[in-house]
Order: C-alpha cells, then sequence, then structure tokens
C-alpha cells in the first residue's frame, strides 16, 4: 500500500529493497575481493588497505579464538576511533562474539553496570584506561584485558609529535597479570581461514543508549539489523559509488549513529573511512580537507564547529556531495551556511539505538523541509499513536502523537529487560517515546519526549514549545525548558538559559518575553542562567540532569532552612 510520504522520495529511491542477507564479517570479505587495493581506513597519515584491514581482522580474530572466546561470548570496547577500535569490533564479530561498545569517557560506576549488563568476558581498551579497568576486574565477568596505544599505528614522526601520546601517557602495560598488548596479539596470531559463520538473527551489537529520560538500557541488534540499515541509508543516496566514496569517521563507533553511517557503510560499499578520534571542528575540517571526502555524517555540534571555527577558509569542502544530520535539530542559519560554503545538502534524519539507528531522513537532491526529521526510509512504516489513548492512531496532519516505527532494522530487545522490551516492542512496531506531527507531504517533525511533558492542573506543557521562544530571545544562545514540582499547580516550567557572549538578560526580562509569545500556563516562573547545558556524548541535552540539579538545589536549601 502506497504510503503518503513517499510521493516525496527523491529521484532514483524506491519505496522498498529486496535486502541482501550477508554478515558484517562476510561484507568486508567481498569488499576486500572487490576493491583490495582501495584506503579502507585513513588514520593520522597512515593507510590501510581493505586487503589489509581483511587480514587485520582475522588476524585479531584468531586471537580472539586463542583466548578461548566463543561464539556468543562479549567482547567489549572502550576506545575512541582508532584503527584498533575497527579491528577489534570486526574481529570480534569474525569469531562470533558480540561487540560491545562503551564510551571511553564513562566514570567507573557506569563503565562497571555496563559491563555487568553485558556480560563480557574480554575487553580491549587504551592503555591509560588499563588501571582503572583492572580496579574493575573482581566485579565483573572479565577474564582478559587487551591494551593498545593510540600511537601503535602512526608514522614516526606522529609517534614523536602526536599530543596525545607524550612519554608520561604511554604506558607499559605488558607486565600487568591479565594484560596483554594488542600489537603483541597481532604479531603472534596468524589469519585463519576457517572462519566462524554466523547467521543474520545472531547478536552482532549490545549498544547502550544515551538515556536521556533514564538508566542506560543494553540494546540488543543483530546482524540483519546492521546490515539492512546500512543497505536502506546507501539506497537514500542513489548517487553514491561504491569503491569511490569517502567518508569522515568523526562520529564516535561506540555510538550506533557513528557505526552504522561511518565504519559499517564503508565496510558494506567499500568507501574509505578517515578516523577522527578526538572530533574536534579544525580535526575535522583537516580530514575532510586532506582526504577531500565526500560524505560526512555528523552531530549539529559538529557542524556548527566547523561554520565557527576561524582557520575555516583554509580548508576545501567542495569534494562533498553528501551530509548527514542527527541527533537534535541543526539551526536553519548554520544549514544555510555550510550549504553556500560546500555546496552539499546536509540531510537531516531521525533514529534510535533501538532501530540501528536510521529511521527517517530528509530526501538527498529531493524537496528538504529544514525543521522536520523527514521522510520514512525504504521498507521502513511509521505510525502515530494518541499520547492518552495508544488505541486511537492519529490520521490528521498536524496532531501530535507517539512516533512508532516497524521495519527490519528495528532491534532483537533490550539484555536483561524483559518487561522494558515488552513495553517498547508491539506487533513489532517500536515505540519510540517521541511525539511528533505529520503533514500532507509525509514530512515528520519531532514535538517532544513523552517523559519530558511537563504536567500542570492547567493540562499538559511540551518543553519545546517553551524552548522555541526562549531561542528567539536575542540575547540567549541556548536554553532548556523542565518541569518542576509545586504543591499548588503539581509542576511549573523552569527554564535554564544560556546567555551569548557579553550579554546579562535579568530573568524578569526573560519571563516577560515568555509572556508576549506564550500562553500563561507555559510561561517560565523560575530562571536559572548556566554557563552550559548538560549534554550527552552525542549532543543531546539531558534534561533529566537539570531535573536533578533542581531536586538537589531545592533539597540542599531545605536543609539550610532547617539549620535556620
Amino acid at each position: 500500500m502506497e504510503k503518503i510520504w513517499q510521493k516525496s522520495y527523491g529521484k532514483g529511491v524506491p519505496y522498498s529493497i529486496r535486502f541482501e542477507d550477508i554478515t558484517l564479517p562476510e561484507a568486508l570479505t567481498r569488499t576486500a575481493a572487490r576493491f583490495g587495493e582501495r584506503v579502507a581506513i585513513g588514520f593520522q597519515g597512515t593507510d590501510i588497505t581493505f586487503r589489509q584491514f581483511d587480514q587485520m581482522v582475522s588476524r585479531f580474530a584468531a586471537a580472539l579464538r586463542r583466548l578461548h572466546v566463543k561464539p556468543g561470548q562479549k567482547v567489549s570496547l572502550i576506545l575512541p576511533n582508532l584503527i584498533q577500535t575497527a579491528v577489534g569490533i570486526y574481529g570480534a564479530l569474525r569469531a562470533g562474539a558480540v561487540a560491545v561498545t562503551h564510551n571511553p569517557r564513562l566514570d567507573d560506576m557506569m563503565l562497571e553496570y555496563q559491563l555487568n549488563t553485558a556480560a563480557s568476558e574480554v575487553v580491549l581498551c587504551l592503555d591509560v584506561l588499563v588501571p582503572r579497568i583492572l580496579n574493575l576486574k573482581s566485579r565483573t565477568a572479565l577474564r582478559q584485558v587487551i591494551s593498545c596505544h593510540i600511537r601503535d599505528y602512526l608514522p614516526f614522526l606522529k609517534k614523536q609529535l602526536f599530543p596525545l601520546v607524550k612519554k608520561e601517557l604511554h604506558l607499559n602495560t605488558s607486565g600487568d597479570a591479565g594484560v596483554l598488548e594488542f600489537t603483541d596479539l597481532m604479531e603472534k596470531n596468524e589469519p585463519e581461514k576457517s572462519l566462524h559463520r554466523g547467521h543474520m538473527e545472531d547478536t552482532a551489537f549490545i549498544l547502550f543508549t544515551s538515556a536521556t529520560t533514564g538508566k542506560p538500557k543494553g540494546v540488543e541488534l543483530t546482524h540483519a539489523n546492521m546490515t539492512r540499515n546500512v543497505q536502506q541509508v546507501r539506497t537514500w543516496f542513489p548517487s553514491f559509488r561504491d569503491g569511490q566514496e569517502t567518508v569522515v569517521g568523526c562520529l564516535p563507533f561506540f555510538h550506533v549513529f557513528g557505526l552504522t553511517c561511518a565504519l559499517n557503510i564503508s565496510v558494506f560499499y567499500g568507501y574509505t573511512n578517515v578516523l577522527v578520534p578526538l572530533p574536534e571542528p579544525k580535526n575535522i575540517l583537516e580530514a575532510l580537507d586532506q582526504y577531500q571526502a565526500t560524505f560526512i555524517p555528523a552531530l549539529p555540534t559538529f557542524y556548527t564547529g566547523m561554520m565557527n571555527e576561524p582557520s575555516l577558509k583554509k580548508f576545501s569542502l567542495k569534494s562533498l556531495r553528501g551530509c548527514f544530520c542527527g541527533g537534535a535539530p541543526l539551526a536553519l542559519e548554520t544549514i544555510r551556511s555550510f550549504e553556500k560554503l560546500t555546496g552539499a545538502q546536509i540531510c537531516e534524519g531521525y533514529g534510535l539505538t533501538e532501530s540501528s539507528p536510521v529511521s527517517l531522513i530528509n530526501p538527498l537532491g529531493g524537496k528538504t523541509k529544514v525543521g522536520t526529521i523527514g521522510l520514512p526510509l525504504p521498507n521502513t512504516d511509521v505510525k502515530l499513536l494518541d499520547v492518552d489513548d495508544p488505541q486511537i492512531e492519529i490520521t490528521v496532519p498536524g496532531e501530535p502523537g507517539e512516533l512508532c516505527v516497524k521495519g527490519p532494522q528495528v532491534m532483537k530487545g533490550y539484555v536483561n529487560m524483559p518487561e522494558q522490551t515488552e513495553a517498547t516492542l508491539k506487533d513489532g512496531w517500536l515505540l519510540t517515546g517521541d511525539i511528533a506531527v505529520f503533514d500532507s507531504d509525509g514530512y515528520f517533525s519531532i514535538v517532544d519526549r513523552k517523559k519530558e511533558m511537563i504536567i500542570t492542573v492547567d493540562g499538559k506543557i511540551y518543553p519545546r514549545d517553551v524552548d522555541e521562544v526562549l531561542f528567539t530571545h536575542p540575547k540567549i544562545m541556548e536554553a532548556c525548558a523542565i518541569g518542576v514540582p509545586d504543591r499548588a499547580q503539581g509542576q511549573i516550567v523552569k527554564a535554564y538559559v544560556v546567555t551569548k557572549k557579553g550579554e546579562t538578560p535579568t530573568a524578569g526580562e526573560i519571563i516577560e518575553h515568555c509572556k508576549r509569545h506564550l500562553p500563561a500556563n507555559k510561561v517560565p516562573k523560575q530562571i536559572e542562567f548556566l554557563k552550559e547545558l548538560p549534554r550527552s556524548p552525542v549532543g543531546k541535552i539531558l534534561r533529566k540532569e537539570l531535573r536533578r540539579m533542581h531536586l538537589v538545589q531545592s533539597a540542599l536549601s531545605t536543609v539550610k532552612s532547617g539549620a535556620n
């Protein structure tokens, strides 16, 4: 049945595709045969071809087998985007293991929680993290730690000069009990010819949600989830050519956005992947310029940072043919400035860890609607359910409802959380928790998070409605509204504000501005100024952290009042 959004698809994009059933390590083997001498990975001046990458993956898979890693067991990676990260992920998959990725900046408590949730037995991490991991070892299922160094695959001169690998940071971990060196394992193991032949429905990854509204959940994604989402994304960009594109890998591979749209798509279609371990604006621009990259998937903060980088004019970005943005809304001013500079269209989209992640994107080469998350991908169905009565489907454009997604990219489930899995997956539909609307052309827009609605005696308030009015104040750079407890009203609106440099608006000034543009019940009753807003690793503002801050402040105020 034709859907309302299909009439808005870009030229050459089919409504549905016939998926190729191939696991990720099998895709690498095929790509190495097709494009063996093409650069697979570029890293700080070191280039590795697909043939070399395929052999390195087989060596690491052999090493894992000799460490008694069996199919289905978990191998954790706590790394930025390095050559070892790509080899470690695909080596684990080729050994039949499940790759579990973690943000290297997590604190010990969260790392321990994630390692135990996944039940990881082997961990691959930076040398500087080894002491912390050894400290956690007795409280987890870990039995083996593999240490690697940023400098391992750098050219000679950069080994001497690279700022992150000064001598005091280059730890010698080879003598620690239970610690092996990545490079030693690679030297001592020959590539195995007899590889584990996995199945499409086998779990390939456990990835953790960014936890914007609660505790992180371990999401199980299968080979089918991951390879089919790659094929869906590739179909969306029909002008892309196998074995000819170059992707900037600035999104971290420990996050599903970077994993699918930088690493896996490159492996699947023979694209060069330029690794950026520290995704600061200048580093991204250097990668774009040096490799004349044609595709960049990135967060809004990356695009904004590049446009504000003082040395921007030194770099050529004209090679770009496609840009993908997700994770949060991107300012219209940034989109227009970037497209004017590069001539490349930024396609804003939407996804979740639970959907591998991509579900909707604005069409490349078609009609883009700024501020929307675009159209559902081929083989993806979307519907909106009434927030108060989920038995009712929203069929009228402009009416808000909970966004639900169905497609081959939808997760297997949450690790050790059957109740949460059952509550999130209904008859194949993924209930996203995001409130959205659609227009007559089939474009969807996110209104807010279901769990972040502010409940007052006068009704429900979407925080984003308040945020958008705050953004229009000429002295405000960023703002975020939350609901805080109130005895009389149930909840009231509180706004956290970051002002523009040199500006000092008063709380009363901001409240008066809101009164002119919002109904009385939506006007913030409290304003608090911050230097910056708390964000997740992918740049999402953490309202839950702001609520925690408010509760802590309230508790401290109560204690002080009692003491007086």
